[in-house]
């Protein structure tokens, strides 16, 4: 009953318990792998413990636990026969985490060009206007008692006086800084899992590797582009604080998708 292709870690005969579950349900490899979301040739696989072509060892744990769960079968004995191989994590750089010292002296520069750029238009605007407007020129008027009327002989030889324009100030309030908004995606793993998230522009690689239990990752709008998350049973998404089901954008147990400008999902071809 045991086959003799193993996957690295992962203990021989699940394959052939799955197989007389499936058999004793009456069920065909077409309908488990039209339930499971996986082609017909990876359930073959799983069944004739052949994990060579199926990925990495967490991947595969987590396709066997899923076809088991599917058939009501318990193959945690089988999965523990032979020990796991450890697997090391990735070491991994994150390249959009930003310290708060930085923020906070990126905010201060934005209100200091700010305040410069206003200086340097409202300045010379008021220097200007200063010279039409001299102290002995204006004459303040209460508004309670009304200005004396005074008859002035105009003579027609003399040339009118043109009224002066009275100049516009243009003044520039300093504009408030960006708040610092919410995350728009926030990636949870509650087991391993690999990932590949990529840049807005999808070439930049963010992020490639092997995430481990307990980490989180947490982006804003216009940050990622396409996001690619390996067993999906151990990641939980959240949009906005919102709880994102994965299911729609998940095949053989990995999720592809990406973050429109406006933070909504959607899935990708490949």
């Amino acid at each position: 009953m045991h086959s003799e292709q193993t996957g690295p870690g992962i203990g021989a005969g699940c394959g052939a318990a799955l197989r007389q579950a499936r058999e004793a349900a009456g069920m065909s490899v077409e309908q488990v792998a039209s339930q499971l979301r996986m082609t017909v040739r990876a359930v073959a696989n799983l069944e004739a413990d052949d994990w060579s072509s199926l990925g990495a060892p967490v991947f595969v744990r987590g396709q066997l636990r899923s076809y088991a769960r599917l058939l009501g079968v318990d193959i945690e004995p089988y999965i523990e026969q032979t020990p796991v191989a450890s697997v090391a994590p990735s070491t991994l750089v994150s390249h959009t985490h930003t310290p708060g010292y930085q923020r906070f002296a990126e905010q201060i520069g934005r209100r200091a060009i700010y305040v410069a750029i206003t200086a340097a238009i409202a300045v010379p605007v008021w220097l200007g206007t200063r010279s039409h407007f001299g102290g002995s020129d204006l004459a303040v008027q209460s508004l309670d008692v009304p200005a004396a009327t005074t008859q002035v002989e105009v003579d027609p030889a003399q040339p009118r006086n043109t009224p002066r324009r009275t100049p516009l100030v243009a003044s520039i309030a300093s504009l408030p800084s960006q708040s610092q908004g919410a995350p728009a995606l926030t990636i949870t793993f509650n087991g391993d899992s690999w990932v590949e998230i990529l840049g807005p522009d999808n070439q930049q690689v963010l992020e490639r590797g092997l995430l481990t239990v307990g980490q989180q990752r947490s982006y804003k709008v216009g940050e990622v582009g396409r996001i690619k998350l390996g067993n999906v049973n151990a990641v939980e998404v959240q949009r906005a604080g919102v709880a994102v089901d994965l299911e729609p954008f998940s095949r053989a147990n990995v999720a592809r998708f990406t973050l429109s400008s406006d933070g909504s999902l959607a899935p990708v071809a490949n």
